[in-house]
């Protein structure tokens, strides 16, 4: 007879595999691994300033900077775009769009289709050269007004807001 209960160290399943969502677009992983390139350039760009004042005003030997920005650097590229796409998923029903994002700080976002007020598809230049889009609802209210789901192909982006428009639509007649 075996126990059903998981051990303790067992690792949790990832959203959209427990909960019925629909992961984002493949894609998406190449564009926020791109970004962060450009973040952790910006980043090794600041280090190598600081190491070479520390190299002239002091006797530091060399890579005490720049080794643990590398490695955080090497992070952002390699581990958390992963991550961060890993937890992405969002669920569409006949009367809801759900959104659930988060690693460390989990975001579960249920927007009712009766509270758009408008929708909006976003494509940057980076998400236009993977065809990818932005699905961006906006409700009434004023805390969390904007949902953005991001890393949705463009096609199904506009499908989503043409589905969720007809259903506004049916029910403001």
């Amino acid at each position: 007879m075996t126990d059903a209960t998981p051990p303790p160290f067992a690792v949790e399943p990832l959203w959209g595999t427990s909960d019925g969502l629909t992961r984002v677009e493949a894609d998406y992983r190449w564009v926020m691994t791109i970004r962060s390139a450009f973040f952790g350039l910006a980043l090794l760009a600041a280090g190598g300033i600081v190491e070479y004042i520390l190299s002239q005003e002091t006797a530091a030997p060399p890579g005490t900077v720049m080794g643990p920005v590398a490695l955080i650097v090497l992070c952002l590229l390699v581990l958390l775009p992963a991550r961060r796409w890993h937890r992405l998923g969002y669920d569409i029903s006949d009367d809801r769009l759900r959104v659930a994002r988060g690693y460390l700080w989990r975001t579960d976002t249920i927007v009712p289709f009766g509270r758009i007020q408008h929708i909006d598809v976003d494509q940057g230049l980076l998400d236009r050269a993977f065809d990818l889009a932005t699905l961006v609802v906006h409700t009434a209210g004023t805390h969390n007004s904007t949902v953005s789901l991001p890393g949705l192909g463009e096609a199904r982006a506009a499908e989503m807001r043409e589905r969720i428009r007809a259903h506004i639509t049916r029910e403001t007649l």
